[in-house]
């Protein structure tokens, strides 16, 4: 069973710990990100996730206002998304609960009740005929298709990159340099570009000119102040910086 989910939350890091936390798992499929109420139901006639990881509180549409509409309109599928709503406050859970939710999790996220929350959708949706289910399931699409791929400037040529070969990305100068496991490319776009296309994989912006592959760090050591580190995992075990405001949610995303 292939379990494909999205992820409406409107603040970065939640979005990318939730997606980290997602990318474990083998038999989950990530859809592209909404970052509000309005764009989760735009993505969700898109891509048809079989669960959504709801934020209540998003800007304009809120993620209630948003399940609401999901659930009561006739969307041409047989099967109405699961939910999992997720929210840093515990006193949506009646609410929640009110629209047959399938859980509720509560930031920062805790390993063992999102494996739970897990176990519960797997088992909702071993129940539902898995023929109708794939009957009813639109085609994938060509981003769900190639998401493995980057195209990415690289002076006069475009360079097509797998994302889990970034080991780190810095801004110098006018260029933003990508460090690969084979290379080193120059490009245009900024950085707020490229975290935006990476946002589905496990990178992390270290400090405001580093974005960094939370998979190729080897290690990380004390600097001073209360910043940090990060020894790499490449040839020349390149240090990246880690500010003190970045430090505390690094950790936690490394589950410390």
């Amino acid at each position: 069973m292939n379990i494909r989910a999205l992820i409406a939350e409107d603040e970065w890091p939640a979005r990318a710990e939730l997606a980290w936390l997602l990318q474990r798992e083998k038999d989950v499929t990530l859809c592209p990100a909404a970052e509000t109420g309005d764009q989760l139901l735009a993505l969700y006639d898109q891509h048809r996730p079989d669960v959504i990881f709801l934020d209540i509180q998003m800007p304009g549409l809120s993620g209630m206002e948003a399940a609401r509409r999901l659930l009561n309109e006739d969307r041409g599928d047989g099967n109405p998304p699961l939910l999992v709503f997720t929210t840093a406050y515990e006193d949506h859970a009646v609410e929640a609960f009110a629209l047959e939710a399938v859980d509720y999790l509560l930031k920062p996220y805790d390993e063992k009740r999102f494996k739970q929350a897990l176990g519960r959708i797997r088992k909702r949706l071993a129940d539902r005929s898995p023929t109708t289910a794939e009957t009813l399931r639109t085609p994938a699409s060509p981003f769900s298709l190639h998401r493995d791929r980057l195209l990415v400037d690289h002076g006069e040529k475009m360079v097509v990159l797998s994302p889990t070969s970034i080991s780190y990305a810095v801004r110098v100068e006018r260029l933003l340099e990508i460090h690969t496991e084979k290379e080193i490319l120059q490009s245009k776009m900024t950085l707020q570009e490229l975290e935006d296309k990476l946002r589905e994989f496990p990178f992390f912006r270290t400090h405001r000119s580093y974005l960094v592959n939370l998979e190729h760090i080897r290690e990380i050591t004390p600097w001073f102040n209360g910043a940090y580190n990060l020894v790499l995992k490449d040839e020349n075990q390149s240090r990246v910086p880690v500010s003190r405001s970045a430090a505390k949610r690094l950790f936690q995303l490394l589950g410390r």
